[in-house]
């Protein structure tokens, strides 16, 4: 099976309106599969479900951008009207005076928002990947996070229950891949990439470099090719 496509336009010509996506968003575009993310903006799937720590950030000097550079992110699909929901435990600015583009639609009644506190939906996506349907957790007990949920006491301690994340597609950013599809992250790439990988039906990877079965170390492959379908060179 040739995991190896020529292109990103090749790589997501397939994703379908309405699919669920996990794309990383952490501390910067540098973890961010930015040329997928182009390339899903120039096909065109629309409503759109997006898991990813954050939204989209804001045009910030010094935050992984030039002064007045956009970030090549979550952003550009909703300025382009392809997202319908975002599940997201950080989905506005860190500065009020430059919304990012999803808070500008968001008010505007155009995408829904699911809030999840980071650890959970790090879980959550865990979860996902790994079988495991819901689990409990103190996190957001008293908060309307967990309004509508199932909750339980254990040993005197109130926990809500929470159910596994999976999607249709991840769009992930790696470091190195072999012509097999294992994986080494590094960087803010080392976020939640690693498992989102696990989570998706289909996850599609950019990575800096693609070389030869045998050249990564096997202690540095952090995920194995099993997860992996589609592996794209920058």
């Amino acid at each position: 099976m040739n995991k190896v496509y020529s292109s990103f336009n090749e790589a997501v010509a397939d994703i379908p309106d309405s699919a669920t996506l996990m794309i990383d968003g952490f501390a910067g575009p540098g973890g961010t599969s930015q040329n997928l993310i182009r390339a899903l903006r120039d096909q065109g799937a629309s409503d759109l479900t997006i898991i990813s720590n954050t939204a989209g950030l804001a045009s910030v000097s010094g935050f992984g951008t030039l002064p007045g550079q956009k970030p090549i992110d979550i952003g550009i699909l909703v300025d382009n009207g392809q997202v319908g929901k975002v599940i997201a435990s950080f989905p506005v600015s860190p500065s009020p005076s430059r919304p990012t583009s999803f808070e500008k639609a968001y008010h505007r009644g155009e995408v829904e928002l699911e809030l999840v506190p980071q650890g959970t939906l790090a879980e959550r996506i865990r979860a996902g990947g790994a079988g495991i349907p819901a689990f409990f957790t103190p996190t957001g007990i008293g908060t309307f996070v967990t309004e509508g949920k199932e909750t339980r006491s254990y040993d005197g301690k109130e926990y809500v229950l929470e159910t596994a994340l999976k999607a249709d597609y991840a769009l992930i950013r790696g470091y190195m891949a072999d012509t097999m599809g294992n994986l080494s992250f590094r960087g803010t790439s080392m976020n939640f990439n690693g498992v989102m990988v696990t989570a998706a039906a289909i996850s599609i990877v950019e990575v800096d470099k693609i070389v030869d079965v045998g050249e990564i170390d096997s202690y540095r492959i952090d995920t194995p090719a099993l997860y992996v379908n589609r592996i794209v060179e920058v």
